[in-house]
């Protein structure tokens, strides 16, 4: 039986969930993490395709092991996630001994005991996942549990119903009783994951929605802070807004990809909002919930988007004033719409287009945190900052960092922390009280 494991992860937070409970399935079998990958005797790269350029990468890697394991003959290379599932038959031409789609983590179990080779474990999209599943848990003070699996909105350009299938929501006591276990473990900050959280329930019997949801997790004696990722702008509803306004644990942070500021383009993306009902829907949340954080996705260069198209965008973004946008550009993906749409963007004015919209972000986010210097936060205190000897670092109530001096000792301390110099991404700021 192999000793040793190391997982690569790549993408987004549903991967490093996942990358959890394939750490769970290593360690009941014995196993123990390895500090890199030439250590190990079990090698798992999790992977993301939604853009090209993670995916290159997992080629990349995938050659750097099989150069590695003419050295080391009994290692086995295992390629999981997103990747894992769209492109098997590449994947195993290349050298990976066991493929395994999202939906199949359950199967991967047996797969390392009887130490397979060449077995490609592949779900349909309407496969249930597998529950309870032994996990290994990143963080002690923050958790993330799924409530919805896959996608059923396949918007033009994306690669995610195609890699984790149909949506398919997890039962409420099921996520309950999650919940309770990592905030009797010590998790003080949790965030439910989805592809889309707002479409959860439409397919449980019973009259459960996401906010209905969220009030049941809110319940749970001892959970000090909720949030969730991702909600789509179609499916956000007024029941939501009130929920988190209401609810004691919900965190100040809503985000919502915009995607385009263009109505031509939104409908090319086949979106189903437009960018009117985008902003009336920010602009309700920010009425409810006062200081409320709103950060997004936003793509450029798709198909067919021209120069007044991202003139659009960059008025949004001037009018929404985002505390903080995930950028990107766009590239084919195969299997998806838009890999056929014409005319495509140049790459030089995509990546013009790109840099623009970044200035413009970042100046916004500098100018919103300096406008917040010298107000008091929540921090919770998570780890030592990494280039600041004698300070730690932590995340507010808005997802944002605080860097404080401080020592060890602080760390899982619940601290109220007053921001001095802005950034881009927080404060560095000073603690005033604190639990510790």
């Amino acid at each position: 039986m192999p000793r040793g494991y190391f997982i690569d992860t790549a993408g987004c937070q549903m991967n490093e969930r996942d990358s959890e409970t394939l750490a769970g399935i290593c360690e009941g079998l014995g196993m123990s993490p390895c500090a890199n990958m030439s250590g190990a005797d079990v090698v798992i790269l999790n992977t993301c395709a939604v853009r090209e350029k993670p995916q290159q990468k997992v080629y990349s890697r995938i050659g750097e092991l099989v150069r590695l394991r003419r050295e080391r003959p009994g290692m086995l290379i295992v390629v999981a996630g997103c990747v894992a599932q769209i492109d098997a038959e590449e994947l195993r031409r290349r050298g990976a001994d066991i493929v395994v789609g999202p939906r199949c983590y359950d199967r991967l179990e047996a797969a390392l005991r009887d130490l397979t080779r060449g077995c490609t474990l592949l779900g349909e999209d309407d496969r249930p996942v597998g529950e309870g599943l032994p996990v290994c848990r990143a963080s002690t003070l923050k958790a993330f549990v799924n409530i919805i699996y896959g996608c059923d909105n396949f918007c033009a350009y994306c690669i995610v119903p195609y890699a984790r299938g149909r949506e398919q929501s997890r039962l409420p006591g099921e996520i309950i009783a999650e919940v309770e276990d990592v905030v009797a473990a010590g998790a003080r900050d949790v965030t439910l994951l989805g592809q889309n959280v707002n479409s959860y329930g439409h397919d449980l019997p019973g009259a459960i929605d996401f906010p209905a949801l969220l009030r049941r997790v809110d319940a749970v004696a001892g959970l000090d802070r909720l949030r969730f990722t991702t909600s789509h702008p179609k499916d956000l509803t007024p029941a939501l807004i009130d929920a988190i306004a209401e609810l004691p644990s919900a965190c100040e942070h809503l985000h919502l990809p915009i995607q385009a500021g263009s109505d031509r383009v939104l409908a090319a993306m086949g979106r189903g909002y437009t960018c009117e009902h985008f902003r009336a829907l920010i602009d309700m949340a920010r009425a409810a919930i006062p200081g409320l954080a709103v950060t997004t996705d936003v793509m450029v260069g798709f198909p067919g988007e021209t120069a007044e198209d991202f003139a659009q965008t960059l008025r949004a973004f001037e009018e929404i004033r985002f505390d903080q946008a995930f950028m990107f550009k766009y590239n084919d993906r195969p299997g998806t719409r838009a890999e056929s749409m014409e005319p495509k963007v140049p790459e030089d004015e995509k990546q013009r287009r790109f840099l623009e919209v970044v200035a413009l972000q970042n100046e916004t986010a500098r100018a919103i945190n300096r406008g917040l210097s010298g107000q008091v936060f929540e921090v919770l205190i998570e780890e030592p900052d990494p280039r600041s000897p004698g300070h730690v670092r932590g995340r507010t109530r808005h997802n944002k960092l605080m860097i404080v001096p401080g020592g060890e000792e602080l760390i899982g301390a619940m601290v109220h922390a007053r921001a001095g110099e802005a950034f881009l991404w927080g404060w560095r700021g000073e603690i005033i009280d604190g639990e510790a």
